[in-house]
């Protein structure tokens, strides 16, 4: 099997390229930078740059499915062209990918692009399955239901579409949990707001394995990427200096004084959505790090 990578060496790209190298599956990725193509018999990079709508159309021979997980960083603060760039680096490269297979020869037969939990409307008591129609109106929520509509256009060209609703990414190589645990390992951790908001958290692990999962059994639809058990910020953060060995002795971080710092940015702390792992686990997909305290375990 041969698979298009797009962001393939970010932090969740990196490691689904070693979980595809570990089973046998041959990785092209592009990449903006020419000086980052590599050429090695399972790994061979192209070059694009889909501000300008330039693409090797070599990256798609003998390809079997695209994983797609390029996208401006969220976690960047939300200037005005910053929320532009949010949106128009997911528009404009699933454009550009729709366009190159479209008009090239072909062996595609799967997409499976990443998403994001931001989909759900901000709730403490609702717990979230993929069969939800109500979408969030934060900006996060726009930006999914624009990114989602893009990835929908491949069935136009009956191509399965595979989506991935990404919740917050535990590692120790970036995405959440440095952010968490930094303020804490230097004795200012603390609890956000309430800390009532529920983060529906997973372990970058498990999360490769969900979209390599999606790809072997050729599975269709959306799927959420969260472990099996939510837990409030109040829970998670009282977890991670447990796991540290280190107090908690400062006071509730009130959500204006996050405001202030972050700007719209803040909502990434604040926002609670309480998602369920069900249907990807009645496809058999088993999860390695169903609890936060052995997920936390192996990043400490």
């Amino acid at each position: 099997m041969r698979v298009l990578i797009t962001g393939a060496t970010g932090l969740i790209g990196s490691e689904i390229v070693k979980k595809c190298h570990a089973k046998g599956i041959v990785v092209n990725y592009l990449t903006t930078s020419k000086s980052k193509i590599e050429c090695t018999a399972n790994y061979q990079g192209f070059y694009w740059n889909p501000s300008r709508a330039e693409i090797d159309v070599d990256c798609i021979k003998d390809v079997d499915a695209i994983i797609h997980l390029v996208g401006a960083s969220i976690s960047k603060r939300w200037t005005k062209a910053h929320k532009q760039a949010i949106i128009s680096s997911r528009l404009e490269t699933t454009a550009l990918l729709h366009d190159t297979v479209k008009n090239n020869p072909n062996t595609i037969v799967q997409i499976i692009s990443a998403s994001a939990i931001g989909y759900y409307p901000d709730s403490l008591t609702n717990y979230y399955s993929e069969g939800e129609k109500q979408i969030s109106d934060s900006f996060l929520g726009q930006v999914v239901e624009k990114w989602e509509g893009a990835i929908d256009t491949f069935k136009s060209l009956n191509i399965a579409v595979s989506k991935v609703r990404i919740g917050i990414v535990f590692s120790n190589k970036g995405g959440a949990y440095p952010e968490l645990s930094k303020p804490i390992r230097f004795g200012a951790g603390a609890v956000m707001g309430t800390g009532e908001q529920w983060m529906s958290w997973i372990h970058l692990e498990d999360l490769a394995n969900i979209f390599t999962h999606v790809l072997e059994h050729k599975l269709e639809g959306v799927y959420n990427g969260v472990a099996p058990k939510p837990a409030t910020n109040k829970t998670i953060t009282k977890a991670i200096a447990k796991q540290l060995n280190r107090p908690l002795i400062l006071p509730n971080i009130p959500k204006f004084a996050l405001k202030l710092m972050l700007g719209d940015m803040h909502i990434i702390l604040f926002e609670s959505q309480r998602v369920s792992s069900k249907k990807i686990e009645n496809t058999g997909f088993k999860f390695k790090y169903a609890h936060l305290e052995s997920a936390l375990e192996a990043l400490v």
